[in-house]
């Protein structure tokens, strides 16, 4: 039953949007064959996203809020004028849908959790470093590997280019609504993690299965929700799907060859060789599966925090005179709607948002790896997610909003994008350092793509596996024309323009929060029940320390 949904559902979302597209495209074709023989493929590319992104903004980003009258999206500068855009329109802070959905949701796990993470997070530090591991427990990897899994997914372009973007649109201030989205997502990290690991299927040959297309199905159907928790999974599935080869492929090959470009303009046209080159790297590693996905990010993940981290702070040392001048823009650009581009509400969504972009606190695609754990508590996988936003978002992206503060580069007289800013920035102190940040962009795009290819290939292979050997021959050959899909869209991505590239990335991984936060509410007493059981039998003994 559930292949079947699941064939029905995906063939009609993509038949009908596709087909749209490319009847688009014919028409252009026909009406403007001279013009479009003199676009690049970059163009093009961008050309066919458009349509998609444009059908998608209707559902995720239209303001609830302007709808029912309790919000005027127009910003008014001090006199009451409406603020105008570059091309003399209104300026509008609209509140998307998908935005609040996802910090409700936070919010709500953070109060109903009692602020489980704060009171988590040292008991989250111990089960990291293996205090409560042990070796009998069914699973693939160990709950570091699992972490750094799940971090060289979130800890990517988002922490270089989505914080720079976020700066750029909402002025420093949109800063302090990253860090406090980092915090609150830490809730919901660890309610969606601890589903995962609770609902996952392991096979005869120890192989794991999990995250939310698993938990919302079974989770739903022992509430005698069967149909609901069924289409819910098939949506959130198709979305990972999409999600992986958007904001977990294309966005991070863009970012990390528009870095690439800057430093060397000679390769500009050559985008495609060096997704080739990246296509490569990344196959060679995803062939092996999660168990050789998490021996790369347990080396590759730490290393370039530490690098990328450590010459933040080495540069915020530097200007450590311009502190207080720092903090007073951050401050004052949070709270005052006359310092910053869309008022007090544009600062605080923009904020959210790109947080949400980088961190995927809400998205459950890292409960697809906290998953593949060995251990038989899945609470205390929990426990260990609540740390990604943590280090990905409160560490991380504050490191790079700070070094963009603090030298100044947030005024952006060059009007430069995403990575770019953000290379300008440490560039400015150090004249060297771009070319070191083009190797911390590289990994960067690289681990998140590794980790992101084994979420689209769980995604698809739970929509589907059970047709594998009908249509494919076995599993296996599935998985392989999953994976070779997913190498192409990184050649696509290098070749590609931002603008289109981003907003896909973003509405593919922002709309998995839709069918997933609504599980997780309606599944939150179940976690609750669990967290104080789990928590009870630490404090007995129960559950012990084995180093």
């Amino acid at each position: 039953m559930i292949n079947k949904l699941s064939l029905i559902t995906f063939l009609l979302i993509f038949t009908t949007s596709f087909s749209q597209v490319y009847a688009q495209k014919a028409n252009d074709s026909t009406n403007n064959r001279e013009q479009i023989k003199e676009e690049t493929t970059s163009e093009r590319i961008n050309a066919f996203f458009e349509p998609i992104v444009a059908k998608m903004a209707v559902v995720l980003f239209f303001d609830p809020f302007e709808v029912l009258g309790l919000h005027d999206p127009i910003v008014y500068d001090k006199q009451g004028n409406p603020v105008l855009d570059s091309a003399g329109n209104p300026l509008k802070s609209q509140i998307p849908f998908i935005v609040f959905w996802l910090i409700l949701g936070a919010v709500f796990f953070t109060f109903y959790m009692g602020f489980i993470n704060f009171r988590g997070f040292k008991h989250a530090i111990d089960v990291v470093r293996g205090k409560f591991d042990n070796p009998n427990d069914a699973g693939e990897v160990s709950h570091f590997q699992a972490l750094t899994t799940a971090l060289s997914a979130t800890v990517g372009l988002g922490n270089i280019a989505s914080v720079a973007i976020a700066i750029v649109i909402g002025g420093p201030g949109a800063s302090f609504w990253m860090i406090l989205a980092g915090l609150l997502g830490m809730s919901t990290k660890f309610v969606e993690c601890t589903l995962g690991v609770k609902y996952r299927k392991i096979d005869i040959h120890g192989q794991v299965s999990g995250g939310p297309m698993y938990y919302l199905f079974s989770g739903m159907k022992d509430r005698g929700m069967k149909w609901l928790g069924a289409v819910l999974a098939v949506i959130f599935a198709i979305l990972a799907i999409g999600g992986s080869f958007g904001g977990g492929n294309m966005f991070q090959a863009n970012q990390a060859f528009a870095q690439f470009k800057m430093i060397y303009p000679s390769v500009g046209d050559y985008g495609w060789v060096f997704g080739t080159v990246l296509a490569i790297m990344v196959g060679l590693v995803i062939i092996g599966g999660i168990k050789s996905i998490a021996r790369v990010t347990d080396k590759i993940v730490p290393f370039m925090a530490a690098l990328y981290v450590g010459t933040a702070i080495i540069i915020i040392i530097m200007n450590i005179s311009h502190t207080g001048e720092a903090f007073k823009l951050i401050f004052e650009g949070a709270f005052s709607p006359e310092a910053m581009k869309g008022g007090f509400i544009g600062v605080l969504i923009v904020g959210f948002q790109r947080a949400a972009f980088s961190n995927e606190a809400g998205a459950g695609s890292a409960a697809i790896a906290h998953s593949a754990v060995k251990t038989d508590e899945p609470v205390s996988e929990g426990f260990v997610a609540l740390l990604e936003p943590f280090v990905d978002t409160v560490v991380i992206c504050t490191m790079t909003a700070l070094v963009i503060i603090f030298t100044g580069s947030y005024l952006n007289p060059d009007n430069l994008e995403g990575a770019e800013l953000t290379s300008h920035a440490f560039g400015s102190v150090f004249s060297w350092f771009p070319y070191l940040l083009v190797i911390a962009i590289f990994l960067f795009a690289f681990s998140t793509m590794i980790s992101w290819s084994y979420y689209g290939l769980k995604s698809f292979d739970y929509l589907f596996g059970g047709m594998s050997k009908k249509w494919f021959g076995s599993r296996k050959y599935a998985a392989n024309l999953y994976r070779s899909l997913f190498l192409v869209f990184i050649v696509i991505g290098s070749s590609s323009t931002m603008g289109a590239v981003t907003d896909f990335s973003d509405m593919m991984i922002l709309s998995m929060g839709l069918p997933n936060v609504l599980g997780l509410i309606i599944m939150a007493p179940e976690v609750k029940r669990d967290l104080k059981d789990y928590l009870a039998r630490v404090k007995s003994g129960e559950i012990k320390k084995y180093k």
